[in-house]
């Protein structure tokens, strides 16, 4: 089950330009951008508990996404 609501998906790629978004092509999308934050949280979550944290902050998501 998606974590991220596929309209607000739906706004953005409209948003980007998108006259019409069908709903395997936002269903994909959503997919894809719940990959890529998890990627994106383990490596800041791995960051905070390297600090010796257990809260995530957020030089720890700016440095994960400088990488």
């Amino acid at each position: 089950m998606a974590e991220i609501p596929v309209a607000p998906v739906v706004r953005i790629l409209k948003k980007a330009g998108a006259e019409r978004v069908s709903e395997g092509a936002a269903k994909l999308f959503v997919e894809e951008l719940e990959t890529i934050a998890m990627d994106i949280a383990k490596e800041a979550a791995e960051l905070s508990r390297h600090a010796g944290r257990k809260t995530v902050k957020v030089e720890d998501i700016k440095m994960v996404l400088k990488r």
